[in-house]
């Protein structure tokens, strides 16, 4: 299916090297869009560049700072002279450490990829349009991570929360000159930025979402591929989940939901761990 809006239009997708950037990437090129793939990894990127096929281009550059942002948007103004769409999707997981674990460095690390870096994005996206006169839409990678919470991957769990955040305000922003902002949540997804340990944990919870199984790559890389088409002329300010119902249910991370956990198993560690320290306090008393 050719959705309307792409074709001969040029896109800056973040976190290209990634599974959805990738998948992002690959069904751009397959609507005609012209891309340019970013990553830290400057080598990932020319590598998607070179096998997504199509007009692509793959810059380095670390989204985190400004000099970053600029890096990108002056390439793709070098390779295409505009940019219609923006794919705002480089992120980073970070640690399951205890909330009391969480080191600051970790916080900041996260909160600089995942948040910092979609609002400079923004930021940039809403500059060049100013600049030239034009509009186009904008997507960013959220997560159902942002519309719930659990008990782990709290800076995670917490950049996302400002991600949807962010795409309110910005949707609020460039609705009047005909800027779209919306956000993918993406659900039950396994992808390398989570490791083998947590994507063999998401396979393993997908069994119990309502459709039973993990999403696809492609599957989000289509929604996003709606979202910037011109197909959603009419749809800004949204956060849509991919995530076969699973954040509808609600029961599919420990600490999100009741229903399908063993709590005396899921709280052990937990319990354990403060019952230790309170019997060595009881001890120094």
């Amino acid at each position: 299916m050719t959705l309307r809006g792409l074709a001969g239009r040029t896109a800056v997708v973040t976190g290209a090297a990634g599974g959805l950037g990738r998948a992002t990437v690959e069904r751009l090129v397959e609507e005609g869009v012209k891309v340019v793939a970013v990553d830290l990894d400057e080598a990932a990127a020319k590598e998607v560049a070179s096998s997504a096929g199509g007009d692509v281009v793959g810059v380095g550059a670390d989204v985190t700072t400004e000099t970053g942002v600029d890096t990108y948007m002056r390439a793709a103004l070098d390779a295409f002279g505009q940019v219609d769409l923006h794919h705002l999707n480089a992120g980073i997981a970070g640690s399951l450490a205890d909330l009391v674990d969480v080191t600051v460095e970790e916080w900041e690390q996260v909160m600089a990829v995942n948040l910092r870096g979609p609002f400079l994005g923004v930021r940039a996206a809403f500059r060049h349009y100013l600049e030239r006169g034009g509009v186009g839409s904008i997507v960013v990678t959220a997560s159902i991570a942002g519309l719930r919470g659990s008990n782990d991957l709290l800076a995670y769990t917490t950049s996302k929360h400002g991600t949807v955040g962010l795409v309110h305000g910005a949707a609020v922003y460039g609705g009047p000159i005909g800027v779209r902002v919306n956000a993918v949540a993406p659900g039950i997804v396994p992808t390398p930025i989570f490791g083998e340990a947590g994507m063999a944990d998401m396979r393993r919870r997908a069994g119990t979402s309502p459709l039973r199984r993990a999403g696809r790559p492609d599957e989000v890389a289509a929604t996003v591929a709606f979202l910037l088409s011109d197909e959603s002329s009419y749809v800004t300010g949204e956060v849509f989940s991919v995530d076969g119902g699973a954040s509808v249910q609600n029961t599919n991370r420990r600490g999100g939901g009741a229903g399908l956990w063993d709590v005396s198993v899921t709280d052990e560690a937990l319990l354990a761990r403060h019952r230790a320290a309170a019997a060595e306090q009881e001890t120094t008393r």
